[in-house]
């Protein structure tokens, strides 16, 4: 019998800042390639997408796309949030215009959308939430600058995130104490700007959290629809400062989008 052809692995966009238009481009190509690594690491094939990149590829991008990942990055101008600039820095609005359009793609196709950091606040704003536009106990060290700044992560065990992160802890992941279930990690910070459980959009469901001078931050959050839509407000793909069972969530995700790829394969005659 003739060997079978392997199925093509799932394409993955990654919404990213634009290096070209950095203050430091190596600096933002190197971030990019984190995100690169952290899909191709589990069986995904990774494609940047962002401002510069040439309409035809971006539609071409889109248009194949069986998952989607929001990074990290500027700020999301807050006029999308119905509000102005009081905290919001270094704003980014032609990344807004192509993460807007990504998002709704993804949407009209339920494909599967992985935020982080910027990602977890553009899919609140995304879907009608507002955000805390400057919490500075959390923005840490910048990357690159020395060691990244960690805290407490309180995670809901029966959610997607909290499932995921358990699937990649061989010893099982402690709750907190014997009163409280929610599961426990240390992660790092790197942020400024952070959502409120009075500013989640309606869509979603708080699923991890952290503690700040604002009071208490949704650090991850998912569908209330059952969609794969799961963010986090930490880097989990510099692995330098993630702890190991945040693995769970890129396995998770990639395994999304491969479903997504198989319902689209097309049987060979």
């Amino acid at each position: 019998m003739p060997d079978r052809a392997k199925p093509a692995l799932p394409l993955i966009v990654i919404t990213v800042g634009d290096p070209a238009r950095s203050d430091d481009p190596a600096l933002a190509a190197h971030k990019n390639q984190l995100y690169v690594a952290g899909i191709a690491g589990h069986g995904g094939t990774p494609a940047l997408l962002h401002s510069g990149t040439p309409a035809p590829e971006r539609e071409r991008l889109l248009g194949a796309m069986d998952g989607l990942l929001l990074a990290g990055g500027a700020d999301i101008d807050p006029a999308l949030y119905g509000e102005t600039a009081n905290g919001a820095l270094e704003m980014d609005r032609a990344r807004d215009d192509v993460e807007l359009a990504a998002w709704r793609e993804a949407e009209s196709r339920s494909l599967p959308v992985f935020g982080i950091c910027r990602g977890l606040q553009a899919i609140n704003v995304f879907l009608g939430g507002k955000l805390l536009q400057d919490v500075p106990s959390h923005a840490g060290t910048p990357y690159g600058k020395g060691p990244a700044h960690t805290h407490d992560l309180e995670i809901e065990p029966a959610s997607r995130l909290g499932r995921a992160v358990a699937s990649a802890a061989p010893d099982g992941l402690a709750a907190g104490d014997a009163e409280d279930s929610a599961l426990q990690l240390q992660v790092n910070t790197y942020h400024h700007q952070a959502v409120s459980l009075e500013g989640l959009a309606a869509g979603l469901r708080p699923t991890a959290w952290a503690y700040s001078e604002a009071g208490r931050l949704v650090e991850g959050l998912e569908s209330r629809d059952g969609r794969w839509i799961l963010a986090l407000q930490c880097h989990p793909e510099r692995t330098e400062s993630t702890p190991e069972e945040l693995d769970g969530v890129w396995a998770d995700f990639v395994a999304a989008a491969s479903a997504v790829r198989s319902k689209r394969a097309v049987p060979a005659s």
